[in-house]
């Protein structure tokens, strides 16, 4: 697993971990990740106003996987 990787899961467990801590419910925790994933669908689409929408080619940091 490359560092970038280990960085995201490492991200991800901190904050599942909070959400848990804090009595978020799995269910809760899947509507928020759901929400998340719509936001950045949008994004990735230009839907946002005043946003411009930038091509994987011109980001040398995009990876398609998580």
């Amino acid at each position: 697993m490359n560092a970038n990787k280990q960085k995201t899961r490492l991200l991800a467990q901190n904050f599942f971990n909070q959400l848990r801590a804090d009595g978020y419910t799995p269910m809760q925790i899947i509507g928020m990740a759901t929400e998340l994933l719509d936001l950045v669908s949008e994004d990735l689409k230009g839907v946002h106003a005043g946003v411009a929408q930038v091509s994987p080619e011109s980001r040398p940091d995009f990876r398609q996987e998580a």
